[in-house]
């Protein structure tokens, strides 16, 4: 786990092992979560990165019978 400071201006840097490992670029946007006394930075990521991401999920449960 790393550490990072809080500017005067309330800013935090992103170490570079974590940006790199995110892939995240500069100008990126990101959705900002508090979540259980935590703030949780999500990267919002381009609907074209989306394609496949539920490749190989598990569909074999019972659904409701209001949904399709």
């Amino acid at each position: 786990m790393q550490t990072v400071t809080v500017s005067p201006k309330f800013q935090v840097v992103i170490p570079r092992e974590v940006r790199e490992s995110l892939h995240l670029r500069p100008g990126q946007k990101m959705q900002v979560v508090e979540y259980a006394g935590r703030i949780e930075l999500i990267p919002e990521r381009d609907i074209a990165d989306l394609r496949g991401f539920l490749k190989g999920i598990n569909i074999d449960f019972e659904r409701e019978n209001d949904r399709v």
